[in-house]
């Protein structure tokens, strides 16, 4: 079984250099906000659920990777082809993105009606085996549309740069950093000052309370997974751009590292998920340099090891009681 982080490296990064070069360390910080921004965007489902029913979306991980495959779907259909200029990349970028957003939301809810909502009153370890056989029968329904074996994604996006002495900028970088930063804000504003985003928050403090309020818990809780979803088919669409390639294993990977994202930010909040991102993404391309691509997960465990020892709710997460 291939390493999917050596994989994404070789079409991403040119990493693993030996000694200290401010060029190369810079490259890396560019390289690491890059891909700390799509791990924030899945985090933030990671984050989302467990704040709102305490559990551990196994799935989300799956739904990211079905939100690739709902992109070269639509590659395939539209015959779209490397390197999009002009207003066909606008119309092309909105159509992946809308499209993998609402397929990804779609996959979110129905696995939260089907292998969740029926066992709200279960123990909390039914709830945790329900949600790790849901990410099995997502990635098996993908291995037999797809096959077994990564499959090639188009560049679709310009593969043109921005230099800035001798650190190089893909434009693709800075669009992943944009759609990034205005999904997170768009996040932001939606829970703070909708009627849906109190009652997030409400049921997220306290759900019993929430529902003697008139909160209904079942749409909070269908709401998030479908934002939650949205942002993961974002995070797709990008990626698989990125990368170039899909693979039904994409997820499993990938979903990982975004759910170590959120642990360390501090699982449950979203500010927490957002940081705990980027902060990944540094870690995973400075580990690369300084200690090789065969340490990166070692060293993003080691670190996420440490802080949960000095600080178990994360870095920026509240501590409270079990309510269990």
């Amino acid at each position: 079984m291939p390493n999917l982080f050596t994989l994404h490296v070789s079409h991403m990064w040119v990493l693993g250099a030996t000694g200290f070069d401010l060029t190369t360390f810079l490259q890396q910080i560019e390289n690491g906000i890059a891909l700390g921004a799509i791990y924030a965007l899945i985090a933030l489902g990671y984050t989302m659920v467990y704040g709102i029913i305490e559990l551990i979306n196994f799935a989300h991980g799956d739904v990211f990777m079905w939100g690739s495959f709902a992109a070269a779907l639509l590659v395939d259909i539209f015959h779209i082809p490397d390197q999009v200029t002009g207003l066909s990349l606008v119309g092309v970028l909105a159509l992946l993105l809308v499209v993998c957003m609402a397929v990804s939301a779609l996959i979110n809810v129905t696995v939260e009606r089907l292998a969740y909502r029926p066992l709200q009153r279960a123990p909390r370890l039914a709830l945790l085996i329900s949600a790790i056989g849901a990410s099995f029968i997502l990635e098996d329904l993908a291995k037999l549309w797809k096959g077994p074996s990564p499959l090639r994604f188009p560049t679709i996006f310009p593969q043109t740069n921005l230099q800035i002495g001798g650190v190089v900028i893909p434009t693709l970088d800075i669009f992943i950093l944009i759609l990034a930063i205005v999904l997170m804000v768009a996040l932001d504003r939606f829970i703070k000052l909708t009627s849906v985003g109190r009652a997030m928050r409400a049921t997220a403090q306290d759900r019993e309370a929430a529902s003697l309020m008139g909160v209904n818990i079942d749409r909070t809780i269908f709401v998030t997974f479908l934002i939650g979803g949205a942002l993961a088919g974002a995070a797709a669409v990008v990626y698989s751009m990125k990368v170039q390639q899909i693979w039904y294993f994409t997820g499993f990977k990938v979903g990982l590292v975004a759910f170590t994202a959120a642990v360390l930010g501090g699982i449950g909040d979203i500010k927490g998920a957002v940081y705990g991102g980027f902060l990944v993404g540094l870690i995973e391309a400075l580990a690369s340099q300084f200690f090789g691509i065969e340490w990166v997960d070692a060293t993003v465990f080691a670190v996420l090891v440490l802080v949960l020892v000095l600080r178990p709710s994360g870095l920026v997460g509240v501590a409270s009681a079990d309510k269990a």
